[in-house]
C-alpha cells in the first residue's frame, strides 16, 4: 500500500475477476476505473493499382486503415473497456523499411480509454501497432501476487492467440 499526502491507494480484487482501483482519502474508500491513453500506429502499405487507376498512396492506406479500426473500436462493446476520447488529428508519418525496400506510412491514433482493470488493457498492448501508454489515473497503484499472476497469465492468453491469428495468416499465403 502506498502513503502519498493523506491519499493511499491499493489495487484490490472486487467481486468476480473484476478489479478496480481502491483510492482512501482520510476514511473514506471509493473505487475507481484506470484512466489511461494508448497511442496505436496503423500501417499502411502502397497498393498498385488495378490496369492505369485506382492505386493509393501508403500515406491514403495508412489513413483509410486508422478510420476502420477506430470505427469497429467506437462500435464493438470490450468489457470493461470505454473509451472516452478518440484523437485522430496527429499527422500520418513515412518510413523506409529496407526488408521491403519500400515506403510505409503510419497513421497514429490516441485512445483515452476508461478500463476496470490492468488485464482489460492487455488486448491493447499485444497488438501490432501499439506503440505507448500513459496511465492518467491513479497516480499510484500496488499490486498484490495473485494480482500480478492473473496479469501475467492474461499476458500470456493474449500473446498465444496473437501468435495462433499469425501462423493462421501466414499458413493461407
Amino acid at each position: 500500500m502506498l502513503m502519498t499526502k493523506n491519499l493511499t491507494l491499493t489495487y484490490l480484487s472486487s467481486k468476480g475477476d473484476t478489479v478496480m482501483v481502491n483510492t482512501r482519502i482520510g476514511e473514506e474508500v471509493v473505487k475507481k476505473s484506470l484512466r489511461v491513453r494508448v497511442r496505436l500506429d496503423y500501417k499502411g502499405i502502397n497498393r498498385p493499382g488495378r490496369f492505369f487507376f485506382g492505386g493509393k498512396s501508403t500515406d491514403e492506406v495508412a489513413e483509410e486503415i486508422r478510420e476502420q479500426q477506430v470505427g469497429l473500436m467506437r462500435n464493438i462493446p470490450l468489457q470493461g473497456v470505454s473509451i472516452d476520447e478518440v484523437d485522430m488529428s496527429s499527422d500520418v508519418y513515412s518510413v523506409y523499411d529496407e526488408t521491403k525496400n519500400a515506403q510505409i506510412a503510419f497513421a497514429p491514433v490516441t485512445f483515452t480509454l476508461r478500463v476496470d482493470s490492468l488485464e482489460d488493457l492487455v488486448k491493447f498492448i499485444v497488438r501490432e501497432e501499439f506503440r505507448k501508454i500513459e496511465i492518467e489515473d491513479p497516480e499510484n497503484m500496488t499490486l498484490t501476487k495473485s494480482e500480478v499472476e492473473r496479469l501475467l497469465f492474461k499476458l500470456s492468453e493474449e500473446v498465444m492467440h496473437y501468435r495462433q491469428v499469425l501462423e493462421r495468416k501466414f499458413s493461407n499465403r
